[in-house]
């Protein structure tokens, strides 16, 4: 490991550092890079099994920065070395939230909803999590939503023995009615994975946002996955709000929302998620 860390410092002209490791999520090994002038946060993980895993990462931070709407690390580089594939960023020191951390982090997020994208979708596939992520553009977001979203990981689970065939036919039965569930909007930038995990206070106290999943589509999608996982703080949908008041009912529309990361972490991780996916399609599919 040590030879292939030198070899990647020297491939990005860095020089000599001390190495550190640290939490970098679930999959992804994760290292603070330091001498006396400068520290680095790296992810390496396996080239072969996540293929272009860290490119696609860090087009969807020069995506969320472009926007200029949240504060996202900056990209030293990405490349591949040996076996693993790697992100350099810039170390963001995590502090105390301020006191106004979630007012500014409600005013971010809708001042990257309002920048409409004509399509739903993105120019490459990408991942969230671990799993491939794909998204073919489309000008229609419920057709988006079932084709491209719940559809595939529903059948990958019926495929499995995880759902049954009456689950896939709430599943069917859901798609076709997409389109009369959500209000009629244009598409905006999105996170993708906008959990508490994934935003933390920089050494002002304000929020920096990590590990996007972009691409275009519904903005209630960042609304639902916010309310998973333990939620974000009230103040932060009271400003969001404010800026870009949510259409009525978005509250009834939150399960749909979030059954996309549900149907994920039931591919991924199985359990009660299976549950919780299967209840949802009940729900909005008879």
């Amino acid at each position: 490991m040590m030879n292939e860390l030198q070899q990647m410092l020297d491939a990005c002209n860095l020089p000599a550092m001390k190495v550190q490791q640290v939490t970098g999520g679930d999959i992804n090994e994760a290292y603070l890079l330091y001498n006396h002038e400068q520290r680095i946060f790296l992810k390496l993980n396996d080239a072969m099994r996540y293929p272009e895993m860290f490119v696609r990462e860090a087009e969807g931070l020069n995506a969320l920065r472009a926007a200029e709407a949240f504060h996202v690390p900056e990209i030293i580089a990405t490349g591949v070395t040996g076996t693993k594939q790697f992100l350099l960023l810039q170390w963001i020191e995590r502090t105390q939230p301020a006191l106004q951390y979630w007012d500014v982090m409600g005013k971010q997020l809708a001042a990257l909803h309002l920048q409409k994208q004509p399509m739903a979708g993105w120019k490459n596939d990408n991942y969230i999590g671990s799993l491939q992520q794909k998204n073919t553009e489309q000008n229609n977001w419920p057709l988006f939503y079932a084709e491209q979203r719940i559809l595939p990981l529903a059948t990958k689970l019926c495929n499995s023995g995880a759902f049954t065939a009456k689950q896939m036919q709430h599943t069917e039965q859901l798609c076709n009615r997409i389109a009369a569930i959500f209000p009629n909007e244009p598409q905006s930038l999105l996170h993708g994975d906008l959990w508490s995990g994934n935003h933390f206070p920089n050494e002002k106290g304000l929020p920096v946002l990590i590990d996007p999943a972009v691409y275009c589509g519904h903005r209630e999608m960042d609304i639902g996955m916010s309310c998973l996982f333990g939620g974000f703080d009230k103040r932060f949908y009271e400003v969001y709000n404010y800026w870009y008041p949510l259409e009525t009912l978005w509250q009834q529309r939150l399960q749909l929302t979030q059954l996309y990361p549900l149907l994920v972490h039931a591919v991924l991780f199985s359990g009660s998620y299976i549950q919780e996916a299967a209840a949802i399609l009940a729900r909005f599919g008879q």
